[in-house]
């Protein structure tokens, strides 16, 4: 087992554990993939209310991104400079909700692993649990063509390990539930029944496709993937009517996204064993319903929240007209009469002041200022006697 080989054993661990609580109280394997889909779900409710709120919020702005994208549609520069000014003032990040949306996808190649390998990632038995049922398989004259890579009539061993064919250990396990004096004595064995809806959940639909037969069971594996793209595409449509939509070239990658996951979906689920089919299907139906919830809650939610925003604006605006208001009143207001002393005394005061006015000018007298020259005497030109 390699690097990347034990970090995705490690990984496995808490799933494959509740994976097999489901199943040791149910003892059914596809109502256990159903409740293991579903707790994941609650798990991860918080991360996703986080980035369902962000998106709600985002589409909220929708109207106003539109108008600035309009506005500044030569400038692109100014542009991105306005939304991001416009994202800083609502405290939203367009990134926000992007981390969390990558999260189902370890928790889909730790389940891959736990169906495909049920011995040493379901049951979390060694190798060497693997070796022994090998051996006991071949004692027993059954064939390991589906089991073991076989290679001029001989099983391939690599480093002293056989090496088993994609879906070897799931073979393996039905060979070894025919023999159940054999895996009565291994400490941690489960005998797992996968069927499921009358469906064996470890075939392929693929397979089902190719040995066609009219049957409930048949016709059951071939709609688990279309089932599954079609509840990942309402889910996918629903999502994308709920976010911005972007303008320009971003538009049409965004619809080709909407169908390419479908897309993908049905085709894995063809190509793997049905039981991710189911949880795939299990998976959109509760994304379906959480985000219907999540987005009345939200919607209402945020409402709240602007109309509050809003008032308190408002309030503040008027506050703010009271005030300028009553400054302009307070300017406007005339002076208060005087009495005849208070006049008379005033006036006096105006004159006192009058006379204390003087200047340094030179030529200058008293308050007369055409006043220049030689300083004025009264008796300048009077006839000396």
């Amino acid at each position: 087992m390699g690097f990347f080989g034990t970090i995705g054993y490690y990984i496995c661990i808490p799933f494959a554990a509740l994976l097999r609580l489901f199943y040791n109280l149910t003892g059914s394997y596809g109502v256990a993939i159903i409740l293991f889909t579903l707790v994941i779900k609650l798990i991860l409710l918080p991360f996703q209310m986080k980035s369902k709120k962000s998106m709600i919020r985002m589409s909220r702005m929708n109207g106003k991104i539109q108008e600035i994208q309009k506005k500044y549609a030569n400038n692109q520069v100014k542009m991105q400079e306005e939304i991001q000014k416009f994202y800083a003032e609502e405290g939203v990040s367009p990134m926000s909700g992007c981390l969390w949306s990558f999260i189902p996808l370890p928790i889909l190649l730790a389940l891959y692993s736990i169906i495909r390998q049920p011995i040493t990632h379901f049951m979390m038995l060694s190798e060497d649990v693997v070796e022994k049922l090998i051996s006991a398989v071949t004692s027993a004259g059954m064939s390991l063509e589906s089991i073991v890579q076989m290679k001029d009539g001989a099983a391939v061993v690599k480093d002293g390990i056989t090496q088993l064919m994609p879906y070897g250990q799931i073979n393996l396990v039905k060979a070894a539930s025919q023999m159940p004096e054999l895996t009565g004595g291994i400490d941690g064995w489960i005998n797992v029944n996968y069927n499921f809806l009358g469906m064996d959940l470890t075939s392929t639909p693929w397979e089902a496709v190719k040995n066609f037969t009219f049957t409930a069971a048949v016709i059951g594996l071939i709609l688990i993937p279309i089932l599954a793209g079609g509840s990942q595409l309402l889910f996918s449509w629903l999502t994308m009517k709920q976010q911005p939509t972007p303008d320009g070239p971003g538009a049409g990658s965004t619809k080709s996204m909407m169908y390419m996951m479908p897309l993908m979906s049905v085709y894995f689920a063809f190509i793997m064993p049905a039981a991710l089919g189911v949880y795939w299907i299990a998976q959109s139906v509760i994304s379906l319903v959480q985000e219907q919830i999540l987005g009345k809650f939200y919607n209402k939610k945020l409402e709240e929240e602007e109309n509050a925003r809003f008032e308190a604006r408002q309030a503040d605006r008027q506050k703010r007209m009271e005030q300028g208001r009553r400054q302009q009143e307070k300017f406007k207001e005339p002076a208060p009469k005087m009495t005849l002393k208070e006049k008379q005394k005033a006036a006096q005061e105006a004159k006192a002041t009058k006379k204390k006015i003087t200047t340094n000018e030179a030529g200058r007298i008293g308050d007369r200022p055409y006043a220049r020259g030689r300083a004025y005497k009264a008796d300048r030109y009077d006839s000396e006697n």
